[in-house]
């Protein structure tokens, strides 16, 4: 017998293996992407706000709910920006939280 938390991860990860395995390209001029990082981990001894994990980088179309989630080594602009590329094809509107790394994106 598993504990709540146990059901809790496992949960997570079917999740996730979900997110990711069915990734799509997002396509089409005008398209509006909205696009956001995040670190997927537990915090350090439970406290404080330093978060050891993985980046995730994701984005979502507005209206089909296609998307995608990748995980990265660092959210530096080079990296953001060649998944932008490979995932979201030009002519899409993309929306973000205007963090530095986007100021690349044309």
């Amino acid at each position: 017998h598993g504990t709540p938390i146990d059901w809790y991860n496992f949960c997570r990860e079917v999740s996730e293996d979900i997110v990711i395995n069915n990734s799509e390209k997002i396509v089409g001029f005008g398209i509006t992407v909205e696009i956001d990082e995040s670190k997927f981990g537990k915090r350090k001894y439970n406290r404080g706000k330093r978060v050891d994990g993985v980046w995730v980088f994701g984005g979502v179309e507005r209206i089909s709910g296609k998307g995608f989630l990748v995980a990265v080594p660092d959210r530096s602009p080079d990296t953001l920006l060649d998944i932008i590329k490979e995932w979201i094809l030009p002519g899409s509107i993309i929306i973000s939280d205007c963090w530095k790394a986007y100021d690349k994106i044309e």
